[in-house]
């Protein structure tokens, strides 16, 4: 790898997770996947300040 492509390496800046429940049982069920993940992403972004969240290009 030279230099050049140094910018596009991935990195892990902070780690979260979601609650873990029982499927179609539990007291998640009426939360949506989607609820979910942006509780999670939220949570990443508190954890890491200096992260601007358009410096983001995947999750």
């Amino acid at each position: 790898m030279n230099h050049l492509d140094a910018s596009r390496e991935p990195v892990i800046v902070a780690a979260a997770r979601t609650a873990v429940g029982r499927a179609k049982k539990g007291s998640l069920t009426t939360v949506r996947p989607d609820e979910m993940a942006a509780a999670v992403v939220v949570e990443l972004l508190n954890r890491a300040p200096a992260l601007k969240p358009e410096e983001i290009d995947d999750l």
